[in-house]
Order: C-alpha cells, then structure tokens, then sequence
C-alpha cells in the first residue's frame, strides 16, 4: 500500500517535544494505512533533537525502510504464485474440449492443416499456408485432398477395424470414434442420420454411447432413392414401428431428401425448438449423408437466417468416399450463437464397404431411384437349362448370385416364389444351379461377378465365408414375407406367390408355410432378417400400420 507523505507541521499535534528548525525537504517520514491506526508517543529525559544525518526509522519499534520493501515484495509474490496455480487449472479443465480447436483445420473436411506431406489430409502448399495465415483466414483453407475429392476422386483415408482397403490409411476408425466420445459429456441437441437404402446397417443401434442422454432428432436420408410411386406416409409408418423394436427414444422422425429438400424444413423448425441454446451435432455412419445434409440445411436456413447465409460459402465438402470428414466442423448456423457440428462418420466393420477395395466404392452408391429387379421375370435371358427347371419347380435348387458381394442358396420355395432386388444398379445377377455354385464363383469373380473388379483383385479376396441358414415362414401369399437386408448394400424382398411369374403349376391354394435359404456373404457383414418396407405402388396397397404389442416390445 503506497505511504502517504506528512508535512512536518503536522507532528506537532503528535509529538511533545519542541521540534528544531528543519527544511521540509530533509525528513521524510511514511505512514501506512493499519486496520487500527495508533499513535506512538517518544518519550526521553534528555531533549530531542532530529538529525539530518539520523537514519530514517530509528528505534526498536520501527521497521526500518528495507524491511517494509521486502515483507511488501514477499506479498506480492506469494499472491502472484497463487494466481498462476489457479489459471493453470482452469486452462487444464477448458483444455478437455477446445483442445481440437487451437489448431487451424480444413473446412471440407475437418483435418489439421499442415504443409508436411503432400498425399495426407489437410495438406496445404507453403505459400499458401503463409498467405493465410499472415490475413488470419487459415479457417478458410480447403485441403488439397478435398479438391481431389470434389473433382470425383475416390481417396480413401481410414483404416482399422471398420476402415478401407487401398490407397493410404491416415486415420483408424477407431480414432474417429474417439473425436466423438465427448459429446455424451456436452448438453447438445443430437441430430441422427440414417440411410433408406442402408437402414439397419446404418441405424447406430448403440447411438447412446455417444449420444449420452442427449436429445435425439431420427433423420431418415436419401429418400430420393426409393422406387417410383412410394407412399412416404407408409414408409414413415413401417421407420416408426423399426424404432420402436430397436427401443430407441427420440423427439421426432423425419424423412428427407437432401437433393430435393424434401423433408428438410421439417427438421430446420425441429431444431429451432429443441436447441434451447445448445450446440447441434449431426451423427450417422460413413457416408450416410451427413455432409450433404447440412448443405442441405443451411440452403433451407439461408432464406431467413442471414448467419446460415453467410456459412454456406464455407460448407464440407460432399464425396461418395466413406470418411470424407475426418474431424468435427463447427458451423456459425444460427443467430443465438449455437454451432452446428458437422462430425466423422462412425466406421462401421460389418458393412460392405468395410470389405471392397477402395476403387470398387462407387459401385456400392445408388445414384438414382432404385428400381426392384423380380427374379424371375419373363423378360430374362436365361439358359434353357435353367429355364426348363424353373418352369417346373421354380427357384427351388438354384443359387442366386448378386454381383459377386452376395449368393443365396434357395433350398425350399413355392414355385412362384419369387425374390425382388433393391441395390445398386451395377451389381447384376447371375443364376446356376446350386451344385455348380462353388466351381462358378471361382471362375467368374472379378470377371463376370463384380465387384470386386479385376482378377488382380479376386486373387486378394476373402470370398463368402459367412453363411446364414435362413427359414422364413409366411401366413399371407399376397404380399411380401419379409425383407433380407446385407448391411451396406441393400435389401431383397421374399414374395412367397408371384401371380405374373408365369409357372405353369400353380400353388395359390397354399396360405401358410415355410422357405428355406442359405446366404453367403464375406466374414464381418451382417444380415438382417425384417418386416418388408412397403416400397412402390404396390407397396402402399398391400402395408398395414400396426402398433406392437407388450409381448413383442419385451421380445426386441
């Protein structure tokens, strides 16, 4: 505390003693605000007189000027090494979730900018680099793989249990995953994605283990893609009743078509009622939509959001390659100050993509509507071997290739059993009898049955070595038993009576049964065995909502 320097007219009032002349000039004398300030009084039998040369301070009971100097620099530094402990604490404790956001990243794609090595995520030239940098727009770089990859090139930068084979792997899918374990811990609003096409190899049945007990928003994407005359209503109906058996609790579903924009101002008021002042993160699988559908979202936000206008100059960047986001974005979406959260896609192992080479990726993205392919059809060329058994005894005794991804052993159908394809248009379908399916496959993949494309490829590759005995009873032959669905490809329909396949023994007096298969896939893709999606026209007709009752809610 500074002293505060006393005139020497004023110690008359507290000294006794006569005070000798004195320039003002040659005593200083300091005195310090005390909680309790008292007065000394100097008492002596001799007379008194002040020095020049005395030093300041003299007497037992005084401080001298240097000891006051050190118990003053003793405070000070006492109360500095306290502050210092405590800002490092806090810095600790901000550090668990900012910590991704000191280093500059890619707006495409999310990946730390760096000037290392040309072939990585988030390479940026030198002088660009510097460039940025010396504007401060290093925030508004795109990376020399996001070019690429926006010019269609098929880049593939995740590996691991769920990553890519091919090219270089930067990143394990492991490692994306753990760039999204924070979020159980923010309060956010959690918005999650899932492909039509994909829908139970896309769903994240374990969702809540990175969710936490946030809010969840259900976005069903590329809507677009199913067949011609679908009845939106009946889907949306047959997604609810899904949710419901796999026991997971949301605000709302909405089914949306990132290309058209349908569906999409639904969720933009969703969102504007749920957030509450949250950050929003969009979560899904690999390449579910997720980039195009915050596109999507902000194109929508942009008409009245002058904020959501202005982030759409700087948008991820959208790619057919699974992994193209390789770190959260923070998006500036909304007036309130929240940020929208473009994420990594959750790299799922059992999904077909997990298993192809990375050049073969594309075959597995639709990019049209789907059109079901009926096997058997009046309209194939078959070999008339194969047709005459077919006019007999139907599918039974065949085995059904799908490209060289899937074959299906039928072992017991009706005769007019009759299985309807959903999938990417490039896989075709290939039909022998079952006891020359094995010497087929080794021959023809990677030739006729593809992907995987080229023999170079087929030499490397692992074959159908997973099998799934399927029995498949029906009760109604007017509409479809059920769907198969090979998780990251597609689905196929069992109708156990087809009326227009033409067999010339028919079976409509059956009502109830049995079907038997056997589906070979690669080692770690699943198969999902559920209740038919009522696609197309017919599927509207033939679809009945109903809600499940206690006994199967305890059974899913």
């Amino acid at each position: 505390m500074a002293p505060k320097l006393l005139a020497l007219s004023s110690l008359s009032s507290i000294c006794p003693f006569p005070i000798p002349n004195s320039s003002p000039s040659s005593l200083n004398i300091y005195k310090f605000h005390t909680p309790k300030p008292t007065l000394i009084f100097c008492k002596s039998t001799e007379p008194q007189t002040i020095s020049e040369s005395e030093p300041e301070g003299y007497g037992a009971a005084a401080p001298t000027r240097g000891d006051i100097y050190l118990q003053r620099q003793q405070v000070v530094a006492a109360s500095s090494s306290v502050l210092a402990t405590t800002k490092k604490k806090k810095k600790k404790k901000d550090n668990i979730f900012k910590i991704s956001n000191l280093a500059p990243c890619c707006y495409g794609c999310g990946a730390p900018l760096h000037t290392s090595e040309v072939d990585a995520p988030g390479y940026v030239d030198q002088e660009t680099y510097d460039l940025k940098k010396k504007h401060h727009q290093l925030r508004k770089i795109l990376c020399g793989r996001c070019r690429l990859l926006s010019h269609g090139h098929m880049i593939t930068a995740v590996g691991g249990n769920g990553g890519y084979s091919g090219g270089k792997q930067f990143v394990t899918a492991e490692e994306l995953r753990e760039k999204l374990s924070h979020v159980r811990h923010e309060k956010a609003l959690v918005v999650k994605l899932v492909d039509i096409v994909d829908f139970n190899g896309s769903f994240l049945a374990r969702v809540r283990d990175l969710a936490g007990a946030n809010p969840i928003i259900l976005v069903i994407t590329k809507m677009d893609l199913l067949p011609k005359d679908t009845d939106l209503n009946c889907v949306g109906d047959w997604v609810v009743e899904a949710t419901m058996k796999k026991k997971l609790n949301v605000l709302s579903v909405h089914l949306t078509s990132s290309k058209s924009l349908v569906g999409i101002s639904g969720v933009v008021s969703e969102i504007q009622k749920e957030k509450k002042g949250r950050d929003v993160y969009i979560l899904g699988s690999a390449n579910v939509g997720k980039s195009a559908f915050i596109n999507a979202l902000l194109n929508t936000m942009s008409y009245k959001d002058p904020v959501a206008a202005s982030a759409r100059k700087y948008k991820p960047i959208q790619s057919a390659v699974p992994g193209t986001t390789l770190g959260p974005i923070p998006i500036d979406a909304f007036l309130g100050g929240e940020k929208l959260y473009d994420t990594p896609g959750v790299h799922l192992h059992h999904r077909q993509a997990a298993v192809i080479h990375a050049e073969d990726l594309p075959a597995l993205a639709p990019q049209s509507r789907l059109r079901g392919q009926v096997f058997p059809s009046s309209g194939q060329n078959l070999d008339s071997q194969i047709a005459n058994r077919m006019r007999s005894s139907g599918l039974s005794g065949l085995s059904i290739f799908w490209g060289g991804l899937v074959r299906i052993d039928v072992l017991k159908v009706l005769p007019e059993t009759c299985l309807t394809f959903y999938g990417p248009k490039a896989l075709q379908i290939h039909v022998v009898p079952t006891e020359e399916a094995d010497e087929f496959y080794q021959k023809e993949v990677g030739v006729l049955l593809t992907p995987p494309t080229g023999k170079e490829k087929a030499d490397d590759w692992m074959g159908l070595e997973t099998k799934r005995h399927l029995q498949i009873k029906y009760e109604d032959i007017e509409r479809p038993t059920c769907d198969v669905a090979i998780s990251g490809l597609g689905w196929f329909s069992v109708v156990p009576v087809n009326k227009s396949a033409g067999i010339s023994n028919p079976v409509s007096e059956v009502t109830a049964g049995e079907l038997t298969f056997i589906v070979h896939v690669p080692k770690p893709v699943e198969i999902f065995v559920r209740s038919p999606m009522p696609v197309g026209k017919a599927g509207g007709q033939w679809y009945d909502y109903r809600e499940l009752t206690e006994e199967e809610l305890e059974i899913t």
